[in-house]
């Protein structure tokens, strides 16, 4: 399962998603750290079919886990070679210019 959360930022739409079961977890890797803190991702539970609607929405994106992650790739949102992996977990973010 996904949560997600849109926040405005003046003119940007930021979208916040992750597979439900990594949240409030601290990944840490390779001189990398990720907190997925409930605050800024946990929102509304969503199917992969809300989150490629809300990824075709926002204007900027924050996406965490295998799930979430693979959804935004299989729809060409995100590149492969783009996506980080801290503590064997995927991380992207995207920004539509």
């Amino acid at each position: 399962m996904i949560t997600l959360r849109m926040h405005r930022h003046g003119r940007e739409l930021l979208l916040a998603a992750a597979d439900k079961e990594i949240l409030g977890k601290e990944l840490r890797g390779e001189g990398l750290k990720l907190e997925v803190c409930r605050d800024f991702y946990e929102g509304e539970d969503a199917s992969e079919e809300v989150l490629l609607n809300r990824l075709s929405m926002c204007t900027v994106a924050n996406l965490v886990g295998e799930e979430t992650v693979g959804a935004a790739l299989r729809a060409g949102y995100l590149d492969e070679e783009c996506i980080l992996r801290i503590a064997g977990v995927p991380h992207a973010q995207l920004a539509k210019m």
